[in-house]
């Protein structure tokens, strides 16, 4: 086992320092001037400009500011927002829970809907369950997050009224952020109402979010029940006179999970991707709305925190699911990690 993880390290070393380079090189290829930017409409003399520059460090070659990227890196330091003058770090750290929240909420509902669909739509193939049950999957795996979170918007927030558009919780509320989720706040704060408040800011975000995985896990969940439903000690226990439900949750279903949960796992990076166009679309203030605004500021150091924070996640995550897997089937571990 101790092998095994070694192995799954040695993979992560390197990939942290590639995320690194391209977090790097990403911001350096965007348009526009950084300084300019800061400047707005007031514009820059020659020399205010130099000094500015040599200030931002911008005036030393690109491998001097990799080189010191890093070495601040290594001290925990993900720099100075251009903009709002405040650590990367501290800014991120209080806007993570958003999306922590956003994304084990979606996580929860892709789960709890997309494992039953996938098995009854296994129990029952070739049925028109089976058929409405992927078409629908394969649609919703289609759908484009921006339309499908827009198209929500004007029916259930605008037509019928039943949710708000943006936000996390109505402004009517306010109380101090113990956790940073807003759910947990909201009752901890005991004012009445404001745990509905909440929940009814984050449906339509968490819907949006869960639509792409829900639709992999259905399909993945059918695909591993299929495969299990014709394994040998499944037939033995039927035979046996075994109930079907008991055959379908002790005997196959346990052992279907094993490939969904690393799909789940291995869905962290598409979840991720998905919370930054979500974020956006419902003004949900979370790292990847913070992304979105950093971009178009051209603040380099919150564009090069956000990219890390995010690859960071999708590594551990990943790293997790891996060494999961290798304590779920020990022939993973036996054949050195592969």
């Amino acid at each position: 086992m101790i092998r095994f993880i070694l192995g799954k390290l040695a993979y992560v070393i390197p990939t942290f320092f590639g995320i690194t380079l391209v977090a790097f090189g990403f911001v350096r290829v965007l348009p526009g001037d950084p300084v300019l930017l800061l400047a707005g409409e007031r514009g820059l003399t020659a020399e205010r400009y130099a000094m500015l520059l040599h200030q931002l460090g911008f005036d030393r070659p690109l491998w001097q500011q990799y080189l010191d990227y890093l070495w601040k890196l290594a001290h925990g330091d993900l720099g100075i927002s251009l903009v709002t003058k405040k650590p990367v770090l501290t800014e991120f750290f209080a806007l993570f829970p958003a999306t922590v929240e956003l994304g084990l909420c979606a996580i929860i509902l892709a789960t709890a809907i997309g494992i039953p669909l996938g098995v009854m739509a296994a129990l029952k193939r070739g049925t028109m369950f089976d058929q409405i049950t992927m078409g629908a999957a394969l649609i919703g795996y289609s759908m484009p997050i921006f339309w499908w979170g827009l198209l929500l918007i004007i029916f259930f927030s605008g037509i019928l009224g039943w949710t708000p558009v943006s936000g996390r919780i109505s402004l009517m509320f306010y109380f101090d952020r113990v956790t940073g989720f807003m759910t947990i706040d909201a009752l901890l704060s005991g004012q009445k109402g404001a745990f509905a408040s909440a929940l009814q800011h984050l449906i339509l975000p968490s819907i949006v979010l869960a639509t792409i995985l829900m639709a992999v896990i259905a399909r993945q969940s059918r695909s591993a029940m299929l495969e299990v439903l014709g394994e040998d000690y499944v037939r033995t226990a039927r035979a046996k006179g075994m109930r079907p439900f008991r055959v379908v949750a002790v005997h196959a279903l346990r052992n279907a999970m094993i490939p969904v949960i690393t799909t789940i796992g291995l869905q962290v990076g598409t979840l991720m991707a998905g919370a930054i166009l979500t974020e956006t679309i419902f003004s949900w203030p979370g790292i990847g709305k913070a992304m979105v605004d950093s971009i178009g500021r051209r603040d380099y150091p919150a564009v090069q925190g956000g990219l890390l924070l995010i690859a960071g996640i999708v590594m551990v995550v990943n790293l997790a699911v891996d060494l999961l897997y290798g304590l779920i089937n020990p022939r993973i571990r036996h054949g050195g990690g592969q």
